[in-house]
């Protein structure tokens, strides 16, 4: 039987167990410093097989679609930050300093790659525009992102130290193996896509991993005694509101910009979504340790809250291009015969 569409994934009931289990066990002294090893080897790994599954051709052969691409980078690296700083106002009252960094950071952040472009072909938009722009938008991520941190976020009281040390460290950390990745690719392109479904479990399992060590951290720091539930009901209504106003925004300029039907499915997925696969490493690299948790909370539920809006958007659109599909074969079938 199929999961009805607005239940939560099992990696996101990984998710709530994975913080479930920090809150109640946390890891402490000589264990989480072997923990916190273990997490950079884990974040490097799955750079590096970011690196290795990205192909080369696909990005070449979509680059081509430059106004499509460009709109959905502004839409990532300009809109995104820009609503987090327009809506400082209303959010607030609404969630903690902490949590409002958090948001911040969450609106630097890369588009996602495979659910972007999952949802793409499932509302008969455009896939190959889709598997560029996203792919275009997470390797970008990795240099726009943690400039955006130093501006947007530490100008605003988050002591994320200097963004040159910042930059460094992404760049040792996350490029240097995708890079890595990137150059392997001809030898090992083949066995990484048969063997896609094993590296879903690393992929998945490094973040569980982060998640725990960082969420461990924060509950050391007393995370859950400074938050209350009224707190989270209104950092929900943050993200919902966030999303909504991405979606529609992405929507709105795309059929001004005069783009078809399926480019505008393309443009409003790839454009409104936040990457949790880069988020939460980035998170780890680019924070100081005790506020790591804080921060990717509103990452965590904005993930959750794009699958399931996106997840519904996605069949409608694609039903609703069936259907008008169906209904025109009729017409051709009459259409007369040229000779």
């Amino acid at each position: 039987m199929a999961r009805p569409k607005l239940l939560p994934d099992n990696f996101t009931l990984a998710l709530v167990g994975t913080v479930i289990i920090a809150s109640l066990l946390p890891c402490r002294g000589t264990v989480a410093v072997g923990f916190n090893w273990l997490t950079n080897f884990a974040i490097g790994l799955l750079f590096f097989l970011h690196g290795a599954k990205l192909s080369r051709e696909a990005i070449v052969s979509g680059a081509m679609h430059w106004r499509l691409h460009l709109v959905v980078l502004l839409s990532t690296f300009a809109m995104f930050p820009l609503l987090g700083l327009a809506l400082k106002p209303i959010l607030t009252p609404l969630v903690t300093p902490q949590l409002y960094m958090g948001i911040l950071f969450l609106c630097t952040l890369p588009s996602t790659v495979q659910s972007s472009i999952a949802f793409t072909s499932m509302a008969k938009g455009n896939v190959p525009a889709a598997v560029c722009s996203a792919s275009a938008s997470s390797l970008l991520g990795i240099f726009i992102t943690p400039a955006l941190v130093g501006l947007v976020v530490h100008s605003h009281g988050a002591t994320t130290g200097s963004p040159w040390h910042t930059v460094g460290n992404i760049t040792l950390q996350l490029l240097v193996p995708f890079i890595a990745g990137q150059a392997l690719r001809p030898a090992i392109g083949k066995w990484i896509d048969r063997n896609r479904a094993m590296l879903k479990f690393v992929d998945q399992g490094s973040i569980l991993l982060v998640v725990y060590v960082a969420f461990s951290e924060a509950v050391n720091e007393g995370i859950w005694h400074s938050m209350s539930l009224a707190t989270l009901g209104g950092l929900l209504v943050v993200n919902i509101v966030l999303l909504a106003l991405a979606i529609f925004a992405t929507a709105f300029a795309a059929k001004r910009l005069g783009f078809s039907r399926a480019d505008q499915i393309t443009i409003i997925f790839c454009g409104s979504k936040k990457s949790l696969a880069s988020g939460i490493p980035m998170a780890k690299v680019i924070f100081a340790s005790q506020a790591v948790g804080a921060v990717v909370l509103p990452l965590m539920l904005f993930h959750q809250i794009q699958l399931m809006v996106c997840a519904v958007l996605a069949q409608r659109w694609g039903a609703r291009r069936t259907a008008a599909e169906k209904a025109r074969e009729p017409e051709r079938a009459a259409a007369p015969v040229r000779r």
